[in-house]
């Protein structure tokens, strides 16, 4: 055995007499694994990586044994081919590369909000019941190409929903999330939401599933609903030849949907793609968003400004393409000296933002909403503006921002009713005269959340 692992002390400590790796794979012995290695921490890397191999031979060797490794660290995570029940991988930390391509999910596989370090490949899995993907971050590739999602795909914001009688809402209090650690969004403070069934309530208020790096979904299928609400996309993310078999949330602009297929109704796609005769199409809109030159990111903002402006029809779905650009995570810092591709970038983001801002005055494009949960915005000038509702849930506002005269007949800065998922000033801001929820009694003047974010510099 490797890494120094004490297999015969833990074998005592859970009433086993033989190491687990003579065990037959049986669910007893996955489980009394799965304790130990909940208590381990992370300390042990070489102790960890040999729990994951031993548990992969477990599952192999088994028919099916649930895993629960909620909150544990994973090294070099092995599971290819292996066969789960339900699993609970909430909270879990992935360090180094892990491959369950090819894995079998008997159950629920629940992978909320679980960070992923390298690369992931979930190729070729199978999941019978619900995927739960809600927050999860991936830091390298992600792959999904040909995976089957038999019930819900759920790539959003990440809740645990349950009834009121469940025993789990004992535990929760002591648990406890990854750190968020990303480039230039400090920490947005998401909670750990847990819900009583109630998922389309504030949900949308959150982040969803970050893939910092490219994702692909090629001939994926969808047997349900794909939910990819607030998901956000940093490099390409290729739904190439999936088929959706039921309702359907994408409008991240990053998403390739060539010879995707699609049936029934409830479906909301990116900017410019539509539905004929079952496949998607990109037409007349060629993706520029999506492009990773930053030049032709800067000429589809322009593009799109256009047409709205020629198609008031249009106007809703090209400030929600915008807004979803703008949302795209940054992978360098904004602040400090650029290499010219990241000073292009922030060239074009300057210009999505000044599009937003300058058709939200009056004279503009009347009733528009800005949806930018968690988005990093650079010298944001929304003064003046006149907005129906303004989502800045967990964004970060860096350089001066400007608020001056705003009016929003509602805005949010902060989760509804908590102190998470707070805004965050990391320059000056302006706020004279802005009305920020225009109908709020004298009583109710706070609800925006603005009096609970985080001003680093220069506050009002």
């Amino acid at each position: 055995m490797g890494g120094g692992f004490d297999w015969d002390g833990w074998a005592v400590r859970d009433d086993w007499d033989v190491p687990p790796e003579l065990v037959d794979g049986g669910q007893d012995a996955v489980d009394s694994l799965c304790r130990w290695w909940r208590r381990a921490g992370g300390e042990n890397l070489d102790a960890l990586r040999e729990c994951g191999r031993v548990l992969a031979r477990m599952l192999r060797a088994g028919d099916g044994p649930d895993v629960v490794l909620r909150g544990a660290v994973v090294v070099d995570g092995r599971f290819a081919d292996c066969v789960f029940g339900t699993v609970d991988f909430s909270d879990v930390r992935f360090v180094g590369d892990v491959d369950f391509a090819g894995a079998r999910f008997e159950g629920q596989a629940v992978f909320q909000r679980i960070l992923c370090e390298g690369d992931a490949d979930f190729g070729g899995a199978a999941f019978a019941g619900a995927a739960v993907f809600g927050r999860a971050r991936f830091r390298g590739a992600a792959g999904f190409a040909r995976a089957r999602f038999g019930d819900l795909a759920w790539f959003g914001r990440g809740e645990d929903g349950l009834p009121e009688d469940d025993p789990a809402w004992e535990e929760i209090e002591d648990a406890v999330t990854p750190a968020w650690q990303e480039p230039n969004e400090g920490d947005p403070h998401w909670p750990l939401a847990v819900l009583d069934f109630d998922y389309q309530e504030w949900i949308e208020g959150g982040d969803g599933a970050r893939f910092a790096g490219p994702v692909t979904f090629r001939d994926a299928e969808f047997a349900a609903d794909a939910w990819f609400g607030k998901a956000r996309f940093g490099g390409s993310a290729d739904f190439i030849g999936a088929v959706f078999g039921g309702p359907v949330h994408l409008v991240a602009p990053a998403a390739d949907l060539t010879g995707a297929r699609a049936e029934g109704a409830g479906h909301e796609w990116p900017f410019g793609w539509r539905l004929h005769d079952g496949e998607l199409a990109a037409v007349p809109y060629r993706r520029e968003l999506a492009d990773p030159d930053p030049f032709a990111r800067l000429a589809g903002v322009e593009l799109l400004a256009s047409v709205g402006d020629a198609e008031p029809a249009a106007r809703a779905a090209v400030a929600r393409a915008l807004c979803e650009y703008l949302r795209v995570p940054l992978p360098f810092a904004v602040t400090g000296s650029l290499t010219p591709p990241q000073d292009a970038e922030l060239r074009a983001r300057r210009a999505a933002q000044e599009t937003l801002a300058s058709r939200a005055r009056p004279g503009g494009w009347p009733g528009l909403s800005l949806h930018l949960s968690g988005a990093t915005l650079v010298d944001m000038d929304l003064s003046g503006v006149s907005v129906a509702y303004g989502d800045f849930c967990g964004a970060q506002f860096h350089g001066r921002t400007d608020f001056a005269g705003a009016v929003f007949e509602r805005a949010d800065f902060c989760l509804p009713g908590s102190a998470e998922g707070r805004a965050t000033f990391h320059g000056p801001a302006v706020l004279a005269g802005a009305r920020l929820t225009r109908h709020a009694s004298p009583a109710d003047r706070e609800r925006s959340g603005l009096d609970r974010c985080r001003f680093r510099a220069g506050g009002p």
